[in-house]
């Protein structure tokens, strides 16, 4: 690979290490239980300790055919990432899905459970502390990882750092070959062993120096060394010098583009990145960032991105700091979300603008929208839309993230959130965005309530909460619909009291608490009523008729079902007078009224047919016929259930109303 040298020695040491006993076992200790083998590459920033393991990795792939993982721990900044973050990555590339809002020891057991009978190898870059790493470790010893830190990870067992310090010297000459090709360190072989020796044998440094001499052909080799040699000791270590040289000799506009690089969230830039803060054109920011990828200031990723190096981002951060004010630093940030804002509603409308069956008016927005552009914020179809949401949501959920921890964006960041939800919505579906959508609705509810914005706050919680019941946790979402409801009235929203009186009727059903749910059914309608909301009505009759239904409480049953299907025959809905009907006669017959069942399901036969609904025509059809055998008419039921085959052949699932309950 790029830019690794020399290790042959760490890298035999890694590989004997996958088969060394372990120190469990020298000991004669039993261990808990089977786990991966942990190798750890240890070194500081700069040292060359994720080329080493990637080239590791690379070596011994083979070995392991299921495949490689990797994650990192730490942004470039020098933020943790979350441990939950990184589990759900690893399952992403397993290709398992990830439950919204399920918790790290939940991720954690669904990772290992996922990689139970696999030979994986998995890459754990840049871990801070022992307890990130354990929470991704498999209970599987054909499992390999290797994880890369800057000391040793004291409490996971059986883990002997591999140490890195400065290459060789023919090992660091050669970096310096592989940049700027051996013309010049032929003409002075002991210049170049001098910047090796200057360099302090550490690949970052030798990249920028490399990096330097190939955009300064006509300087030599000898005379960089020298420049380094001279600096002053206050400048700090080789890096620091390799760095400050590198920095003094760009322009002015590339000095400044390069300071405010520590603002990229996550550390990956792109050319709109680059251009929105520093205030340039895209294609100059494109080419300044080439320029920095050649001196080895930023490193170019496989998708076309830019990737800020973690060694670099504290000498970066000092000069933002001292180079730039407070207003300033502000101003950039506020611009490169803007454009972000602008890129996802450009996203988003190419998702929709291609979406079978838009009708006129929303087309015309679309195109208003998109004609409101600038041409290089436009992409030119639908599968570049979502590539570029693919590729950059990782800096996206970044950006809301710190958007919203500054506090001074609150309006910026709530319509970054908002348009990234609708991007991920439109182009994923909410079901398969529903993992992001969990943490990006968590950061709407911290700046309504940060701002006492109740209806913002009411809207986040009932989405939460709507995630939460659909994986499980009712009692969670139970306490997210109530908090709603409070926040609803504090806002004095209507739709909101009514959507989560309503919710919380839902989740009492689900844990089968008839009482509390026909409660809260009950006053949702009565609020439906006094607005005079009549879909509202039909559908909130139609939940009590359920609810009294698994209660036992057919009388009241019939009631609610008998006004679900007059307020759908006010609204001229077809289709919800039949299916209410439908349950009417079902619980006229568990009521014992068989004749009467016999009735309102011939009724509802009617209805769905002129609905055109034959899946629930075909399951009306077989309830009829199970009603007329206990009546005592055989021939009759055979007649109605040949009716059912006919309209849907032989499929089980068309009969999805039964004729008894449990």
């Amino acid at each position: 690979m790029a830019d690794f040298v020399g290790r042959r020695r760490e890298l035999k040491e890694l590989r004997e290490d996958i088969a060394r006993t372990g120190l469990d076992t020298l000991s004669g200790r039993k261990a808990k239980a089977p786990r991966a083998r942990v190798l750890l590459v240890a070194g500081r920033p700069g040292s060359g300790r994720t080329a080493l393991a990637e080239a590791f990795v690379q070596e011994v792939a083979e070995e392991y055919p299921d495949g490689v993982l990797r994650t990192r721990l730490t942004t470039p900044g020098g933020a943790t990432v979350d441990t939950e973050r990184a589990v759900r990555g690893l399952l992403e590339g397993l290709g398992r899905p990830t439950p919204p809002g399920a918790g790290e020891d939940e991720l954690s057991s669904t990772l290992r459970s996922a990689l139970e009978g696999r030979r994986v190898v998995i890459l754990v870059d840049d871990a801070v502390d022992p307890e990130q790493v354990d929470a991704l470790l498999p209970d599987n010893p054909e499992c390999l990882v290797v994880v890369t830190a800057e000391g040793p990870l004291t409490g996971i067992p059986d883990v002997r750092p591999c140490t890195l310090g400065g290459l060789d010297t023919p090992s660091a000459v050669e970096l310096l070959v592989q940049r700027i090709g051996d013309t010049r360190v032929t003409a002075d072989p002991r210049a170049a062993e001098a910047l090796a020796e200057e360099c302090g044998g550490q690949p970052a440094a030798l990249v920028l120096m490399g990096g330097w001499l190939a955009a300064h052909p006509k300087a030599s080799v000898a005379d960089v060394a020298k420049q380094l040699h001279d600096m002053p000791a206050t400048t700090g270590g080789p890096l620091a010098r390799g760095f400050r040289l590198v920095y003094e000799s760009l322009p002015q506009p590339a000095q400044r583009t390069l300071r405010l690089l520590p603002l990229a969230p996550a550390g990956i830039v792109d050319s709109h990145t680059a251009s929105a803060l520093a205030g340039c054109s895209v294609a100059a920011a494109q080419s300044t960032l080439d320029d920095f990828a050649g001196m080895g200031l930023v490193r170019p990723s496989r998708d076309g991105l830019f990737l800020l190096p973690g060694c670099l981002a504290p000498l970066l951060q000092a000069l933002l700091e001292a180079k730039e004010r407070p207003a300033e630093v502000q101003l950039a940030r506020a611009r490169m979300l803007e454009r972000t804002v602008r890129l996802l509603h450009s996203c988003r409308a190419m998702a929709e603008a291609e979406e079978p069956g838009v009708d006129a008016a929303v087309d015309d927005d679309l195109r208003e929208l998109l004609d409101g552009l600038p041409r290089a914020l436009r992409f030119p179809d639908r599968r570049a839309a979502a590539t570029w949401l693919d590729t950059r949501l990782p800096a996206l959920t970044a950006a809301a993230s710190l958007a919203v921890a500054d506090g001074g964006l609150d309006t910026l960041a709530r319509r970054l959130v908002a348009a990234l939800v609708r991007a991920l919505a439109d182009h994923r579906g909410t079901a398969g965005a529903a993992p992001e959508l969990y943490g990006l609705h968590r950061l709407v509810l911290d700046v309504a309530e940060r701002r006492n914005l109740h209806r913002e706050q009411a809207a986040a919680l009932l989405n939460l909460a709507d995630l939460d019941a659909e994986t499980g946790r009712t009692q969670e979402a139970l306490e997210r619909y109530r908090a709603a409801l409070d926040a609803g009235r504090a806002a004095m929203d209507p739709y909101a009291t009514g959507r989560a009186m309503e919710s919380v009727g839902g989740a009492y059903q689900e844990l089968a608490d008839w009482h509390r749910a026909s409660d809260w059914f009950g006053r949702a309608l009565s609020q439906a009523l006094a607005r005079g909301e009549r879909a509202d009505e039909a559908r909130l009759y139609g939940r009590l008729g359920n609810v009294h239904t698994y209660a036992g409480r057919y009388g009241d049953a019939l009631r609610s079902w008998r006004a679900a299907a007059a307020g759908y025959r006010k609204l001229a809905d077809v289709p919800g007078q039949a299916k209410a009907l439908s349950e009417m006669a079902r619980v006229q017959e568990y009521a014992g009224r068989p004749e009467e069942s016999l009735h309102t399901c011939r009724e509802a036969v009617e209805l769905a047919r002129r609905a055109g609904d034959q899946r629930l025509q075909a399951a009306l059809q077989v309830r009829l016929a199970d009603t007329l055998d206990r009546l005592g008419d055989p021939a009759a039921a055979r007649l109605h259930r040949s009716a059912a085959d006919r309209l849907l052949g032989d499929d089980p699932a068309a009969c999805e109303i039964r004729s008894t309950s449990d």
